[in-house]
């Protein structure tokens, strides 16, 4: 992840509105590459350890990610050099993804390279952009690697542990770039950029929705070999009702939220709300999409049919981890309502036993109504959602440090 914000001088080049770069899309359709591997490796192993190292490459992955994605919202990739870095990195997230399958096996060392050009294109671009005095940053995502690279050279315990390190290591340093932000003082905020909140909003929900896309065509590659009768039709549809009723939580009111309460914050905590809610609170909401996507996989062909624990427990859970992720990026970010969101997850979870003791056809349908009936409450109850954050309050001499006024708009003829 991004140490700090660029120097104010790359946020002056885009004053006003930041959009989202065709080739920032371009990227994340490469990432999400990601997912999809992660939904059959998934799919084809549905076991609790299986599910843990799905868990440990995506929080890997996503880490490095999020690190391209600060760096963009603050130095866009609209020169040559940046092009081309941006690109290098695409190729080493596409050889990560490829290596995926393979990840704690034969491909482990292969992983572990790709990662590594991970980290080199992302500390190229950091250093080309704010200079050498930023190389500090690099060298824990480079050990990182090297750890990940020997996990992929060992099996067994101790390629989980060193898996286990490499992601305690990026963790630590998301806790020492969160202080040093704290530690910042107001002459270097007006020095430094923040992060552009109509930017970053819109880049994280447009990952959301590729997501969802190749979690969709990922449970349409896997209806290759049956027959599409009355029961595969069935099951792909409520699988997209699912996908619908999911994106619908997110993008019909959250998304327009966080972008208001990351305005409205100062430099050092809007950077703070980057990280815990698009980082940490992002991570159960994609992998939601990861286990939904493979659950449904599972329940093509036996719709009705019991379902053995894992599909069961992959439908409900991948449910329950969107929604709790959902609740805990509302809790990051002060948007109400939000227990419903948690009440719901837990609700989520108790469809297990309808899928293993009468069929895949009933949790689906539950699953369905657990969401619809927590949209449906909440838009009786708050059709409105409420951020919690204070109103800014300026103190003499001090409103440039915090908020970079708009240019005046020429009226029209």
């Amino acid at each position: 992840m991004t140490a700090e914000a660029g120097p104010a001088e790359h946020s002056k080049e885009h004053p006003g509105e930041l959009r989202v770069s065709t080739l920032e899309l371009f990227f994340d359709l490469v990432f999400v590459f990601t997912l999809t591997q992660l939904t059959v490796l998934l799919a084809h192993h549905l076991t609790w350890t299986s599910a843990g190292r799905v868990l440990l490459i995506f929080i890997v992955l996503f880490w490095m990610y999020g690190a391209y994605a600060h760096l963009t919202n603050q130095v866009p990739p609209d020169r040559p050099a940046r092009r081309l870095l941006l690109i290098a990195g695409m190729a080493s997230f596409l050889l990560c993804a490829l290596a995926i399958p393979g990840a704690f096996g034969d491909d482990g060392v292969a992983f572990g390279i790709g990662y590594l050009l991970v980290v080199l294109v992302h500390g190229a671009l950091f250093i080309q952009a704010n200079g050498w005095q930023t190389l500090w940053f690099a060298a824990p995502n480079a050990l990182g690697a090297a750890l990940i690279i020997a996990a992929g050279a060992t099996d067994g315990t101790v390629a989980d542990v060193l898996w286990i390190a490499a992601i305690a290591l990026q963790l630590l340093t998301s806790r020492l770039v969160l202080r040093r932000a704290d530690e910042t003082t107001r002459a270097e905020e007006q020095r430094l950029g923040g992060v552009r909140s109509d930017h970053f909003v819109e880049r994280h929900g447009l990952l959301l929705i590729v997501a969802f896309g190749e979690s969709v065509i990922a449970i349409g590659v896997g209806l290759e070999e049956l027959p599409l009768d009355a029961g595969t039709i069935t099951a792909t549809l409520l699988g997209l009702a699912l996908a619908a009723g999911l994106w619908w939580a997110y993008f019909v009111r959250d998304e327009d939220a966080a972008e208001e309460r990351l305005a409205a914050a100062g430099p050092q905590e809007r950077f703070r709300l980057s990280i815990n809610a698009y980082f940490y609170s992002f991570i159960p909401m994609l992998l939601g999409i990861v286990c939904l996507a493979a659950g449904v996989k599972k329940s093509l062909g036996h719709l009705f049919e019991h379902l053995h624990t894992g599909p069961a427990v992959a439908l409900a859970g991948g449910v329950a981890l969107y929604l709790a992720g959902d609740a805990a990026f509302r809790t990051v970010l002060g948007i109400r309502p939000r227990a419903g969101r948690a009440a719901a997850a837990a609700v989520a979870l108790a469809t297990v036993p309808l899928g293993t003791q009468v069929n895949a056809a009933v949790q689906l349908i539950a699953l369905v109504a657990v969401i619809v009936a927590l949209l449906a409450i909440e838009y009786r109850l708050a059709p409105c959602p409420t951020s919690e954050a204070p109103e800014a309050t300026e103190e003499p001499g001090t409103s440039e440090a915090t908020e970079t006024p708009e240019p005046p708009t020429t009226p029209k003829a």
